[in-house]
């Protein structure tokens, strides 16, 4: 029966152990990746400001060729909203265009639904470099006592920075080629 006692006693120790770990864990996360394209800050801003435009470089629209989407509100810039249902890879979410600035700053508000609920803000930001743009984009957000828990095992950045330059280099091809036609 003490070896009970004793296995219980370690076992409220780790227990406690690993809260205060995931309690003292950040609770903002940012992501951000950069990417230069040959051309102008207005060819790049256009890719991002209409959202039909995100079906020829998004990264996640390929992973789900079944995936639902549709838009809504403004067709383009501020007020666009575009929401997705798909795969266990994509899951379902919403997102919208809450600021517009031409070529300089796009800000979105991005719902995710599934697989799990978060309420993150994405930006686009476009800096000329000559006749070149540098584009970066980036998610941030706030984690809970959950996602804080997932954070000890599944980095943010790791997880969705892959999936941005595979997007900007995805977008950067598709400009360059339109640029030189």
């Amino acid at each position: 029966m003490k070896w009970f006692k004793k296995v219980l006693l370690a076992l409220a120790v780790i227990v406690v152990v690993f809260l205060a770990i995931v309690a003292l864990q950040p609770a903002e996360f940012r992501v951000v990746r950069t990417a230069t394209i040959s051309a102008p800050p207005p060819a790049v801003f256009t890719q991002v400001n209409d959202l039909h435009n995100w079906e020829a470089w998004s990264p996640w629209g390929k992973l789900d060729p079944a995936m639902k989407q549709t838009y809504a509100g403004a067709p383009a810039g501020a007020g666009a909203i575009y929401t997705w249902a798909g795969n266990s890879q994509v899951g379902e979410g919403r997102m919208t265009i809450t600021e517009s600035n031409p070529s300089d700053l796009i800000r979105l508000k991005l719902e995710f639904l599934k697989p799990f609920t978060a309420t993150c803000t994405s930006e686009f930001t476009f800096k000329p470099e000559g006749d070149r743009t540098a584009v970066s984009w980036s998610m941030a957000g706030r984690n809970n006592f959950m996602a804080k828990a997932f954070g000890l095992f599944m980095n943010s950045d790791k997880m969705v920075g892959g999936d941005f330059e595979r997007g900007l280099a995805q977008m950067k091809s598709l400009v360059e080629t339109a640029s030189k036609k």
